[in-house]
């Protein structure tokens, strides 16, 4: 019980904390801001640009004291109130390793999975693990590949005694939700725990036995999300991102675990799940009204956290367990797809903030997903107000003498001071984080010899920002145009992930960033003709514009990324000094699929001879929470 009190009352000073730093800076900005703007009279256009400047502000504060607590988290050598068990606890439950495909290619599902599966051979302990491969794959021929990939899979590992699965379904209802939730229902209750992976995921055995340990340790956890870090990417644009993931994603996630403590987030795969609980707690509802903003909830995972963490079961995130990968898009334009996938699905999270039977944490996490999107329409309109603001002051000229009698000319207010000082706390929220990643690794040879050295780690990083730079204002753009889609009815198309080193050819540079970097060039050019002296202000904006399609496609190149690679730039450990698990994975790419299977028809019912039925799992029905649509008046409206 003190344990209990004195980690209650750990995390509720570690949010205090939070709360109060993240209020004071932004006042101390906001007042700044209001001084600036109001030295040449707060007018309408002004005020509006002080609230969204503080609102901005606001979320850069959040993440910036974040990732200081996660510095001070990694400096001292780890979170004393994290996630702990013994590591010889023996393994007494089972633990079903389910990974749902769609239309995936079958050589890397094939590859990811064994390098998965050797590694928790190795352990000794795969008696206690099954793997379903759980398909929502519509094409026919499409299916018969995955077939003879299971085939191949079996053949291979037929000694190893751990068993896997095949199940392609005959309608993909509910996508990926849809498919985990059929797969809880038919066999859940076979299994006490389940650690989902994505198409592109390879774990190590060491990573699940410790997440099935975690999970026996501490019943009262329902979902123990690790990191995945990027990798295996050779395009420019991903080896960049894959670089910066993994230098300052520690810190911000070490962070976010110090202050969420046992309500954090779940990134829907790469995590082990309690099996009864998520059943019983996370049957998702279907939201009132036409997609995108209603009907079926597209991004899953943050609605599960929430329901399960207001069932009172606990969502861990541990950072400090390796052996967790993914794979980045290789491109901006399929970043993007992606990210307008995310968006939408985090715009129905706005509908689910008034849901009964969440926590203030778990509404805080849906809150966030919104916000991380609507910061860029916000951001682009403070942007708008500024260069409004600042033309009509170049029209209008300096104003000493407002309209009527006065006594005493209005003299302009010097507010350099406040500029500066504004200038400089923005810098430091922006540009702080990065240089604490850094300093993590740089001054320990042995940390930083597998990013390239000295001299290959700081170029990196200073490359890394520049390029960041150039790209935030791309990304604005896109984000803004979905968010737009999505409140005004445009939903998006559920399509399989390009996961290959995709390059972009001129022609789909042009067509995709042409808008962008005609908007950037006019916009330069006006606020340069009116306004010369804010134009400077404005040039990283302007810049990235500007060289959108050239970034975009050239960065796409897998010959560029290569040259990086030998000239010692964005290096990571896991290509350096890749773990036994990654360099499986490379070799069962080459190896390639070798199994044959007899064809069959009905290429659009289940394959049954391949069910888990026919292979020796218990068909154990699961309890499940009827699918309802929610009242009109159970979600939070959104105009």
């Amino acid at each position: 019980m003190h344990d209990h009190k004195t980690h209650t009352l750990t995390l509720f000073l570690r949010r205090a904390a939070l709360l109060i730093l993240t209020i004071g800076s932004t006042g101390i900005a906001a007042s700044l801001m209001s001084q600036v703007m109001a030295a040449h009279g707060l007018g309408l256009i002004g005020f509006a640009g002080v609230v969204l400047f503080t609102i901005s502000f606001g979320w850069l504060a959040i993440s910036f004291w974040t990732a200081v607590f996660g510095f001070v988290v990694r400096l001292i050598g780890g979170d004393p109130a994290t996630l702990t068990v013994e590591a010889d606890l023996p393994l007494v439950q089972r633990t079903a390793v389910v990974m749902p495909i769609y239309n995936e290619d079958p050589l890397r599902v094939s590859a990811g999975l064994e390098a998965t599966l050797v590694g928790l051979e190795r352990t000794g302990e795969g008696a206690h693990f099954d793997f379903f491969v759980l398909s929502d794959t519509r094409d026919a021929t499409h299916g018969q590949a995955e077939r003879r990939m299971i085939e191949g899979l079996r053949r291979r590992h037929a000694a190893s005694g751990i068993k896997i699965f095949y199940r392609r379904r005959s309608k993909n209802v509910g996508r990926k939700a849809g498919n985990i939730e059929d797969f809880v229902k038919r066999w859940g209750n076979a299994y006490a725990h389940m650690v989902v992976l994505d198409a592109d995921s390879v774990m190590s055995g060491n990573t699940i036995v410790a997440l099935a340990r975690l999970m026996q340790g501490h019943p009262d956890a329902g979902i123990i999300q690790t990191l995945p870090v990027p990798a295996n990417r050779e395009t420019a644009f991903a080896r960049i991102l894959q670089f910066a993931s993994r230098l300052y994603g520690p810190v911000l996630a070490s962070g976010l675990a110090f202050w969420t403590g046992g309500a954090g987030n779940y990134y829907g795969h790469n995590a082990i799940i309690r099996v009864a609980a998520f059943a019983r707690h996370c049957g998702l509802p279907i939201l009132p009204g036409r997609a995108p903003l209603g009907g079926e909830i597209l991004s899953h995972d943050f609605v599960e956290a929430a329901m399960i963490t207001g069932a009172g079961f606990k969502v861990w995130i541990v950072p400090e367990l390796a052996g967790s990968y993914e794979e980045m898009p290789a491109n901006v334009i399929d970043y993007a797809t992606r990210d307008r996938r995310w968006c939408q699905g985090n715009m129905q999270h706005s509908r689910l903030l008034s849901f009964p039977g969440l926590r203030l944490m778990g509404r805080l996490h849906l809150s966030m997903g919104v916000a991380s999107y609507l910061t860029s329409p916000l951001w682009l309109a403070l942007l708008s107000l500024s260069t409004a603001d600042a033309v009509e002051r170049a029209l209008q000229g300096p104003v000493y003498f407002k309209p009527g009698f006065n006594l005493f000319p209005n003299w302009p207010v010097a507010t350099d001071f406040q500029i500066n000082l504004l200038l400089i706390m923005t810098l430091v929220a922006l540009f702080l984080p990065k240089i604490m990643g850094l300093l993590l690794v740089v001054f320990s040879p042995t940390r930083r010899r597998p990013y390239g050295g000295l001299l290959g780690l700081v170029s990196s990083v200073l490359i890394e920002t520049v390029f960041s730079t150039l790209l935030a204002p791309i990304m604005m753009l896109f984000q803004s145009l979905f968010v737009s889609a999505a409140f005004s009815g445009r939903s998006v198309a559920w399509e399989a992930q390009p996961r290959d080193d995709r390059g972009l050819s001129w022609r789909e540079g042009l067509k995709r960033h042409a808008g962008q970097t005609l908007l950037g060039l006019a916009w330069a050019g006006a606020v340069y003709w009116i306004a010369p002296s804010f134009f400077w202000w404005l040039t990283p904006i302007f810049a990235g514009l500007a060289v959108a399609i050239p970034l975009s496609v050239l960065s796409s190149r897998s010959s560029l990324g290569i040259k990086l690679k030998h000239w010692g730039l964005f290096l990571t450990p896991e290509e350096t000094q890749p773990p036994a698990e990654l360099r499986r994975l490379r070799r069962a790419l080459n190896r390639g699929l070798d199994a044959p299977v007899p064809e069959t028809e009905g290429g659009e019912q289940e394959e049954e001879s391949l069910t888990p039925d026919e292979n020796g799992a218990a068909m154990a029905h699961t309890p499940w929470p009827e699918k309802k649509p929610i009242a009109a008046e159970g979600v939070q409206d959104v105009a």
